[in-house]
């Protein structure tokens, strides 16, 4: 058997195995996509209305959601209602759960495909390696969440910067509308690639013609809704930030974890919270910016894209989750792609981060579903696992930003744009 049959046969036993995990560990993973995402997009067939069985009377019961995102604000860009109604095709034989695993996968083999291409680059087939192996620790939360939407898009939109860059940024730009994150990807883009105004482009056109339907729809007064739900928001219990108040809350202090109905989430409280939510958000822009900043002076300085966009984004990424926050597992995921691409272009430089981002992972998977109701009790084994997990995104922020502090000049030796197009 061929690598890149043995590979496809891995794909599948991988995706296989983690969406049927989603319906055997505890504490819902799966939640998101039947307790959300499916009675969203499903209001948008039924006219605002959606429709479901009362499982104690067997009757049809009608629930008004709206039009999230149109007639209402929405924690979630417009585009993220893309996928959720695409999985309405498959949800008729299904239902819509099993249908989500099924639009996921989808999506993933077609990114996977153009990540293996014929299997005859090792570099290509570590990173592929570890994007499987990677989903295996993150386990359901890789799957079930709107964030694995993103994820393939993104590796596309990644691979094909160099090669096809207005195809590239169309994809990240696309990955934007439906999860912000993916925004950190193509500020690296537009830093580390040459044809900045083709980024520029692609982004301008997803955008534009986004932003038209959404007028003409009516949404205008929702269009940006999702930037003033985000910085309104306050400690979720999973970010880092959050780690000193689960340790007062597990030593008997004052702080404790609550559940914020509105956003379906669990935060924090304890003390001078407030003046931290304030300030986190001023945080994470001035990290996002110095480090888009010193990736500007690199490029500036004729760093090539091979050697700089991978540590870039990487550090974006991470600075997006590590000074967040907000902190839910399935930000985790987000971390896939600039590894998979460093993997791509110089797996002996990022097999290290590689391996803290897999057990990264599988930290995450322990947290959540596993031990979940034991951390929102401040239980210690889960709080010690979130630390250790927390302390290891900022370790690989502080790497990913010194090297790209290393990153020299065109003129010296640096790994190969053209693995990109093998």
């Amino acid at each position: 058997m061929s690598k890149r049959a043995v590979l496809w046969v891995a794909f599948l036993i991988v995706h296989l195995g983690v969406s049927v995990l989603g319906w055997i560990m505890p504490n819902e993973p799966m939640g998101d996509v039947y307790r959300v995402y499916e009675p969203w997009s499903g209001a948008f067939l039924n006219g605002g209305y959606f429709l479901q069985l009362d499982s104690a009377t067997g009757q049809q019961v009608s629930t008004y959601y709206g039009f999230v995102g149109i007639t209402d604000s929405w924690v979630y860009p417009q585009l993220a209602l893309l996928p959720m109604l695409f999985t309405w095709l498959f949800a008729w034989a299904v239902s819509y759960t099993p249908a989500w695993a099924i639009t996921v996968a989808l999506l993933d083999a077609v990114a996977f495909a153009v990540l293996v291409g014929r299997g005859r680059s090792t570099g290509r087939n570590v990173g592929a390696w570890f994007w499987l192996v990677f989903i295996a620790l993150m386990g359901p939360v890789a799957l079930y969440r709107l964030d694995a939407i993103t994820v393939p898009l993104g590796i596309m939109g990644c691979l094909w910067l160099v090669g096809r860059p207005w195809l590239g940024s169309i994809l990240l730009a696309v990955a934007t509308w439906i999860k912000v994150w993916p925004a950190a990807l193509l500020a690296a883009a537009l830093i580390a690639v040459r044809r900045r105004m083709v980024v520029i482009g692609g982004a301008l056109l997803v955008s534009v013609a986004t932003l038209a339907v959404v007028f003409v729809a009516g949404g205008g007064r929702y269009a940006f809704g999702f930037i003033g739900d985000q910085t309104g928001r306050g400690l979720q219990v999973e970010s880092p930030v959050s780690t000193f108040y689960l340790w007062d809350a597990m030593l008997g202090g004052s702080s404790q974890v609550f559940y914020n109905p509105d956003l379906l989430t669990f935060e924090v409280l304890g003390p001078f919270v407030d003046p931290v939510i304030d300030i986190m958000t001023p945080i994470l822009a001035i990290g996002v910016g110095a480090v888009a900043l010193l990736g500007a002076y690199k490029a500036w300085r004729g760093a090539s894209f091979a050697a700089l966009f991978p540590p870039l984004a990487l550090a974006l990424v991470t600075a997006f989750i590590a000074l967040n926050k907000v902190g839910s597992p399935q930000y985790i995921v987000w971390l896939v792609v600039p590894l998979v691409i460093g993997l791509v272009l110089d797996r002996r430089r990022w097999w290290g981060p590689g391996i803290l981002v897999l057990v990264i992972a599988a930290c995450t998977q322990i947290i959540y579903p596993l031990t979940y109701f034991d951390l929102l009790v401040a239980l210690p084994f889960p709080v010690i696992v979130i630390t250790v997990r927390n302390a290891l995104l900022i370790a690989l922020a502080i790497w990913s930003v010194v090297l790209i502090a290393k990153v020299r000049g065109q003129r010296r030796a640096v790994p190969r744009a053209a693995a990109l197009a093998t």
